[in-house]
């Protein structure tokens, strides 16, 4: 009897791996020609595509052949070369420190580069476009260099993510502030950070190109090394691969390519973190992709079309007189965003941030804790209502109480006393939100900023700004409101799929407080000048030319806030301890998380509408009163809310009065208080 065996199932032989591979480039390849078509005919002008062929071939009208030559064509090879280099820096970054989430944008590149120009614009010095490529280089360098040391290569997809975006918080914080002092030096800046291929003739594009090519040249020289570090840290050595040195190579590769694109068209956003992403399923379905030396050329391919596709998608949705002031890295940061959210679903990761230790302090901790900061904040207060432009006295701040005031003294504190009142409470309602998402979400890394909360309560209020300018306090409260209510919806929403895990929350978190900034940004450009430089100067986190009835919503969102928290204490607690012990005890899990998050996103969106965007306020106070008081709510809320009032309103102050009579927003300079704070959470977390 003839048995007949089964064929077992094989894997594609190297040589249909090397034919599907060839295919797959062949067809990358016809797709960014088509766009690179496409693009080329897409415009204001009446020039259309047989006007392009004419003049490509030397027979066009010479006006036609002049827009073609010195606008179209270079805005073309831009979105090529920046696209290309952004991508192959992508990639070389997520091989290198094994972190698919790794790029020039959550590595605070960009951010660096940002800064870097920024200080140099500020001096009035004007550099030729090669030396500013050299500056944006070390600034976007050194940040890289600060998130990789301290998220660790390797370490997980969370630690990444939360080092870089907090730095990019307070990196490009710095630098809205010196948009604010240096205006005319700094002007165009902030149009040049969202990112833009538009190019006036080839000289830009011939300058960077060297540069791109000399980082390819690396990248390809080290290949090898850089494939062998997939395998592991040991087995690289084990083979004679210097580890830490390779690593050091492939970052300042990268840099150097991330540098070439921002300088010709400003930071694009995000496409360093989708190219390679997309290059991978194929790297599983053809072995040659494995490789670094074949992926690359396809990276580069993939970028070039993500690129070009979206500055085509931009034109052909959005009418021509438009889409010219529309940057392009503000489309592709919001296809990275979305793509940011679908990623956030799917990647595993252990290694966020390690839950805080259990801390029990006496009741004679609590108390003079309480004592000192109640102390503190009645002394911030005071200086914060004599100190300023003007400086006043007690006895004028009681004749004004009295009504007994002159009238230079009167218009002084009319104007001063509601920016102190909406400090105090923007950053007492900022903490107690902290408080509340770090202990339902049980992440001691959480806050409303980094978590996109803030950014979607931003979004509302600068949309209601920039269309309404005559609006009211309520009417922005509202807005607010409503834009963090829709992004907590999508963000808690997700997260909630799996119990709040901690890498979701902050993948999902980041993906849309960039979506959110994207959209802010779209705003601020296409929207009048005056109202622009309203809403900038509102989402430094300022006070200025609040009153009282821009206050009041916000106390009396702080007060119910205070006061169910405060009834509520109990529940909090068991909240913040496991998904077990809620249960047990027969309290509805979910209905108590949703209610404290429905809470904290009131706290966000009053708090953003009175006072602007204020980050790390939500971080910083909550953490720093378990530190002092230990972990029980009940001590922990008054000594959070008493923390945040004491730094919104000693930031306001200082923001207000050590450049007077220019000012810096309060969020600025808690921007410059808290990210420091944060990254030394990180680092102790690692330990």
């Amino acid at each position: 009897m003839a048995v007949t065996a089964t064929p077992p199932a094989t894997r594609p032989s190297a040589a249909t791996s090397r034919t599907g591979a060839a295919a797959v480039t062949a067809a990358l390849l016809l797709l960014v020609t088509a766009l690179a078509v496409v693009d080329i005919t897409q415009g204001t002008a009446a020039v259309g595509a047989p006007e392009v062929f004419k003049a490509l071939t030397g027979r066009a009208d010479p006006d036609d052949a002049s827009v073609v030559i010195a606008s179209r064509l270079p805005r073309m090879t831009a979105g090529l070369l920046v696209g290309a280099v952004l991508g192959m820096a992508g990639a070389a970054l997520q091989s290198v420190s094994r972190n698919v989430l790794a790029s020039p944008d959550t590595l605070a590149v960009n951010a660096g580069s940002y800064l870097s120009l920024g200080l140099v614009a500020a001096t009035g010095v004007s550099l030729p476009l090669l030396a500013s490529s050299g500056v944006a280089f070390a600034g976007g360098l050194a940040a890289a260099a600060v998130v990789l040391g301290l998220s660790g290569l390797g370490a997980g997809t969370v630690r990444l993510v939360l080092a870089g975006s907090a730095l990019t918080l307070g990196l490009t914080a710095v630098t809205e502030g010196l948009l604010l002092l240096f205006p005319q030096q700094t002007e165009g800046l902030y149009q040049w950070n969202q990112g833009s291929i538009a190019q006036n003739g080839f000289g830009g594009v011939l300058q960077m190109a060297p540069i791109g090519l000399a980082g390819l040249a690396g990248l390809l020289l080290i290949a090898r090394r850089v494939d062998v570090l997939g395998l592991g840290d040991d087995a690289a050595r084990g083979l004679g691969v210097p580890v830490r040195a390779t690593r050091i190579t492939a970052v300042v590769l990268a840099a150097l390519l991330s540098t070439a694109a921002v300088t010709l068209a400003g930071p694009i956003g995000f496409v360093g973190l989708c190219a390679p992403a997309l290059v991978r399923p194929l790297a599983r379905r053809f072995r040659a992709f494995t490789r670094t030396r074949s992926s690359l050329p396809v990276v580069a391919l993939t970028g070039a079309a993500l690129v070009l596709g979206s500055d085509v998608l931009l034109r052909a949705v959005v009418p021509a007189d438009t889409a010219v002031a529309v940057p392009t890295g503000v489309v592709t940061s919001l296809v990275g965003a979305v793509f940011l959210i679908v990623m956030a679903t799917r990647v595993r990761d252990t290694a966020g941030a390690a839950p805080d230790r259990l801390r029990i302090r006496s009741r004679a901790v609590f108390l003079i804790t309480t004592a000192v900061l109640v102390a503190v904040l009645v002394g911030v207060t005071i200086a914060a209502v004599l100190l300023g432009d003007s400086k006043l006295l007690l006895g004028d701040v009681a004749n004004w109480a009295q009504g007994q005031a002159g009238q230079t003294v009167t218009f002084v504190l009319d104007t001063r006393v509601p920016r102190v009142l909406a400090a105090l409470l923007a950053g007492a309602a900022l903490a107690l939100a902290g408080t509340l998402v770090q202990a339902v979400t049980r992440n001691p890394l959480a806050e409303p900023g980094i978590l996109g909360v803030s950014g979607g309560a931003a979004l509302g209020a600068v949309l209601l700004v920039t269309t309404v300018p005559s609006v009211g306090s309520w009417g922005v409260a509202g807005a607010a409101f409503a834009g963090a209510a829709l992004s907590s919806v999508l963000v808690f929403g997700l997260a909630a799929r799996g119990g709040f895990q901690q890498n979701r929350l902050v993948l999902v978190g980041f993906g849309v407080a960039t979506g959110a900034a994207a959209l802010i940004s779209l705003l601020i450009i296409l929207t009048d000048p005056f109202n622009a430089t309203k809403a900038l100067t509102w989402l430094s986190g300022s006070t200025y030319g609040r009153t009282l009835p821009d206050v009041a919503p916000l106390a009396a969102v702080l007060a119910i806030g205070v006061t169910a928290t405060a009834l509520r204490r109990t529940e909090l607690d068991l909240v913040s301890l496991d998904e077990d012990t809620p249960r047990l005890l027969g309290l509805n899990l979910a209905r108590g998380r949703l209610a404290f998050l429905a809470l904290a996103v009131l706290l966000s969106a009053t708090a953003v509408a009175a006072a602007g965007t204020i980050g790390f306020v939500g971080l910083v106070a909550p953490h720093a009163a378990r530190a002092l008081v230990g972990r029980q709510h009940a001590r922990v809320v008054p000594v959070a809310v008493l923390l945040g009032a004491v730094l919104v309103c000693t930031a306001d102050l200082v923001g207000r009065t050590v450049i007077a009579p220019a000012q810096l927003g309060a969020g600025l300079m808690t921007a410059v208080i808290g990210t420091p704070y944060f990254l030394c959470l990180l680092v102790r977390s690692r330990r």
